[in-house]
């Protein structure tokens, strides 16, 4: 399923077709700044940690995000396209691609 550009939230947690998660981090205007796992990875619960260690982030178009097919997925016991991080899982997010000065620049 594709997502419709109103659908991309900052601080929200999506799931690609290829079972790769990615969470926006920042947006502004038309661009955004969002952070890619690897792909296959395990599913995520409340207790695991942010999957998105090593991985650079990445700025692009929101409708260009919008675009790839994602799938609903279980995450802290609900069923969703989307899922909010608190602040911990967000700040953990963004400490691990090292986007905190791109934020800022956006």
């Amino acid at each position: 399923m594709k997502l419709k550009d109103k659908d991309v939230e900052a601080g929200y947690l999506y799931l690609t077709s290829a079972n790769q998660y990615r969470v926006v981090l920042a947006m502004k205007g038309e661009f955004m700044i969002y952070a890619p796992s690897l792909e296959k990875i395990a599913p995520l619960n409340s207790n695991s940690t942010m999957p998105f260690d090593n991985q650079p982030f990445k700025k692009c178009q929101i409708v260009t995000f919008a675009k790839k097919d994602y799938q609903v997925f279980n995450f802290n016991g609900t069923d969703a396209i989307k899922h909010k991080l608190n602040e911990v899982q967000l700040a953990e997010t963004i400490a691990q691609c090292n986007a905190k000065s791109a934020m800022v620049a956006l």
